[in-house]
């Protein structure tokens, strides 16, 4: 007996998103017997971008039964059941979390449809469940819906029940992560995050790109680094999510890379900010500024790429607010530094500008950089092109991002603010942002 399942979600992660919706269909090999299906209650807000694709929304949801409520339900429906699923991992781990926050071990075999799609109809442009449906004259009146997509998974069992009436006892060995013909051929050239997953169904990677295909490839055809080599041959699975925005991309890469820690982004160490930018108070009481490695004990003012950047940030700094050269570690002299000279520094460096006031315009360049207390939006490219990305500040912080349809981004100012997913506040994000807006031609709205 099978148990061919689909859920929908708030978002990609088990441990940090929740169901929405869960349909189980009961297949006794040769036809259904029976079914469950509802709408869950997620007990959290319903990103709008999830909206959109899914099209359940909070208040379809918000006299739903938790999940709590229906957990018997589908204990007892799949109590020695085989679960069936396209991609089953991703509807398999989401369940067993659910159950895991009620204090319950949810255990059940699984069986894999895209797996088997490979081996008993090998030569498929590619296995994702839309394309399978429409190469194979399966109809989904409701793709995206747990109900839709898993009748669609039952029909698509029935074929290969019609291959082999033993799917079980297939061998799949090889069939899980043939990812550059198959998986990847799934994958969008656009802009947006990409995660691998491990044959347990455990984030490994995560990462971002313009082209998300043409990045995964990158990867696969890697063979200069041990660690490269090592993670490619783990790789069971890729999934992504769209960001149309580069800028997004980076924020929820970010985002996702502190939330899970990878065990390959960890290894890796993240290269992009080995530098940053100290300050300290000499023997004079000025305030001075340094670039230099990250230092594991110290928390940088803000983080760099490189010490050239560093640098580039710092005589900017002392152009735009008369810092001195000298304490901002930019010209190396015992007397005074390039620009007294020249009459644009005041004299810090030979002790003639007092203290006080010097390290008044350094704290407020360093404010400065930081958004101040502005409110406002960042408005880019969305997932499509009737659609706009929007990145909000609030009050000099990052508070998230969200997605907006375009022609009500003028229309309606409230729709604009619950749109935005939160995120929390951070250095690297201040610093994503900033060194994006200088590059980036994206409308800045106020509010």
């Amino acid at each position: 007996m099978y148990a061919i399942v689909d859920v929908e979600t708030t978002g990609l992660s088990p441990a940090a998103e929740k169901i929405t919706e869960i349909a189980v269909y009961i297949h006794d090999g040769k036809q259904i017997v029976d079914e469950f299906q509802t709408l869950v209650n997620p007990e959290k807000k319903i990103p709008y971008r999830i909206v959109q694709m899914t099209g359940i929304n909070n208040t379809m949801v918000h006299e739903a039964p938790k999940f709590y409520e229906v957990a018997k339900k589908i204990v007892e429906i799949t109590k020695d059941k085989v679960l069936v699923g396209h991609n089953v991992r991703f509807d398999y781990n989401f369940i067993r979390n659910e159950f895991r926050s009620l204090g319950f071990d949810f255990r059940r075999k699984t069986l894999d449809t895209v797996r088997l799609s490979r081996k008993l109809i090998p030569g498929r442009r590619n296995y994702s469940l839309s394309t399978l449906c429409a190469d194979l004259g399966i109809e989904n009146q409701a793709r995206h819906r747990a109900a839709g997509d898993a009748l669609a998974t039952a029909q698509l069992f029935d074929l290969l029940l019609s291959i082999d009436e033993h799917p079980e006892q297939v061998s799949l060995n090889g069939y899980a992560s043939d990812v550059s013909k198959t998986l990847v051929n799934d994958l969008p050239n656009d802009t947006g995050v990409y995660y691998f997953y491990d044959k347990e169904g455990q984030l490994i990677y995560v990462g971002k790109s313009i082209n998300i295909r043409d990045r995964v490839l990158t990867h696969l055809n890697n063979n200069l680094h041990k660690k490269a080599v090592e993670m490619k041959a783990e790789i069971a699975d890729i999934r992504y999510e769209l960001t149309g925005s580069e800028l997004v991309a980076l924020l929820l890469e970010s985002a996702e890379i502190k939330h899970h820690q990878p065990f390959y982004n960890r290894a890796q160490k993240r290269t992009y900010f080995n530098y940053g930018l100290y300050s300290f108070t000499d023997d004079n009481g000025y305030v001075n500024l340094k670039i230099s490695r990250v230092i594991d004990e110290l928390t940088p003012i803000y983080t760099y790429s490189s010490m050239q950047e560093g640098k580039e940030h710092l005589f900017q700094l002392t152009e735009k607010f008369g810092l001195c050269q000298k304490l901002c570690g930019l010209y190396d002299t015992k007397g005074a530094c390039f620009h007294y000279q020249i009459h644009q520094c005041q004299g810090a460096c030979i002790g003639e500008e007092p203290a006080r006031n010097y390290n008044e315009r350094v704290h407020e360049s360093l404010e400065n950089y930081h958004f101040g207390n502005d409110s406002f939006f960042i408005i880019g490219k969305g997932r499509g092109e009737d659609e706009k990305s929007v990145v909000k500040i609030e009050h000099g912080k990052y508070a998230g991002f969200g997605f907006v349809a375009a022609d009500l981004m003028d229309k309606d100012a409230t729709l604009v603010h619950e749109s935005i997913r939160t995120y929390k506040d951070n250095k690297e994000v201040r610093q994503i942002i900033n060194s994006y807006l200088k590059k980036s031609d994206d409308l800045v709205i106020r509010y």
